[in-house]
């Protein structure tokens, strides 16, 4: 059955109160732009808590899968819309309806009738009455079952008359741009995408930051960090991805201090790099995959010395209490996991000592931090005005 309309269902934006206009306004806008690359002809716009997409010259998986990354979205109803002619008219398109959505029709059925316009001249319980009766005339083999149906069939009687029975679920969330923006410190890991995918599904906008170290880690390294930002970008939306020139800081480090506090303390710098990127380009939070107990430098002890260095914005860690296996289920959903594994080294890795430390001390990282006092505010501000800048898309 070829549709031309797509009723939108969401959730949370409907207890937003005075500010619902607005979110449902950033989530049209989101529809328009996942669409956008489709070349299809179509019209997004609300009405009174519903969205709607008219669309036409389309492929109907394609439609599909571009609106189930749309963050906001909770159920994609394809929809046949007509105009109210009368009960009889209505009583037609729904049996041609359902003849041509099921053509099997041994199949339990119920009828959900609401009316969101109140003057129509029947009531929700006599509309499903008479509607079922008219489906048990038109197929004998067809059976009511008010408890557990295999088929709901869904009537809205508002401005024109609305008829579906499929819900395909969305992704959820908030729709992107409604939060405001942060940075993720994004490597080429399988936590840190899975974090950026969802801080973007609370409404968040997102930039990135990664680290590269040549010749330690190849150029393939950072491409597979772009690889992994376009994934992202797909539920996302465009990434700013801040490549930051980190290997005459990590050398500097790796000369000057203890090996055992070699992550702490470039982690540290991470942060304050990424902070001062932030600020500049109007991020709100910084964004990182950390969770705890999963790594030497993800220990509460070693957690609370990094963020420490953060003076001006907090840092967001929504997989904080997540399994590995959790983090791992949501990048082979979001597709990112084969990338992850693909064995190209970051920096972490790959100047890691062997007995790193795991209970870190502030007052000692700090004193170890003064070796570094001679050169390292030159190499970050050198760092920081060579930054190389790239746009990702999905596309």
């Amino acid at each position: 059955m070829k549709f031309k309309s797509f009723l939108i269902k969401y959730a949370e934006i409907g207890v937003k109160g005075k500010n619902r206009f607005l979110f449902e306004d950033a989530l049209v806008r989101q529809i328009h732009l996942s669409l956008k690359p489709l070349n299809s002809t179509c019209h997004v716009y609300k009405e009174v808590g519903r969205i709607y997409v008219d669309i036409c010259d389309y492929d109907y998986e394609e439609v599909i899968e571009a609106l189930q990354h749309v963050f906001g979205i909770v159920g994609i109803c394809p929809v046949v819309q007509i105009e109210d002619n009368g009960f009889e008219d209505l009583k037609q398109t729904i049996v041609k309806y359902m003849d041509e959505m099921y053509k099997e029709k041994k199949i339990t059925f119920k009828v959900n009738a609401r009316r969101a316009r109140k003057n129509y001249p029947l009531k929700s319980m006599e509309i499903n009455a008479a509607i079922g009766e008219a489906l048990l005339k038109a197929f004998p083999e067809i059976r009511v079952d008010v408890h557990n149906p295999q088929v709901m069939l869904n009537i809205e009687i508002r401005k024109r008359i609305n008829i579906y029975s499929e819900t395909i679920p969305g992704p959820g969330g908030m729709p992107v741009g409604t939060a405001g923006k942060g940075m993720l410190l994004l490597s080429g890991g399988i936590d840190s995408p899975v974090a950026g995918y969802m801080m973007a599904k609370r409404g968040v906008n997102l930039e990135a930051v990664y680290f590269h170290t040549p010749p330690y880690t190849s150029d393939r390294a950072k491409q597979k960090v772009m690889d992994l930002a376009k994934k992202v970008a797909a539920y996302s939306g465009p990434i700013k991805l801040n490549i930051v020139n980190f290997t005459d800081i990590q050398m500097y480090i790796y000369e000057q201090c203890p090996h055992e506090e070699l992550t702490i303390i470039m982690k540290r710098y991470f942060y304050k790099i990424a902070e001062r990127l932030a600020e500049a380009h109007g991020c709100l939070a910084l964004i990182t995959g950390e969770s705890v107990g999963q790594v030497s430098s993800q220990t509460m002890q070693s957690l609370g010395v990094i963020n420490s260095v953060c003076e001006k914005l907090p840092v967001f860690r929504p997989l904080i209490a997540f399994d590995k296996q959790d983090i791992v289920d949501i990048s082979e959903k979001i597709d990112t996991y084969e990338i992850s594994i693909e064995p190209y080294e970051d920096c972490c890795t790959t100047f890691v000592a062997d007995h790193p430390v795991t209970k870190p001390n502030l007052k000692i990282i700090k004193k170890s931090e003064t070796r570094l006092q001679e050169k390292i505010d030159e190499l970050v501000e050198t760092a920081l005005q060579n930054v190389e800048e790239v746009i990702i898309t999905s596309e």
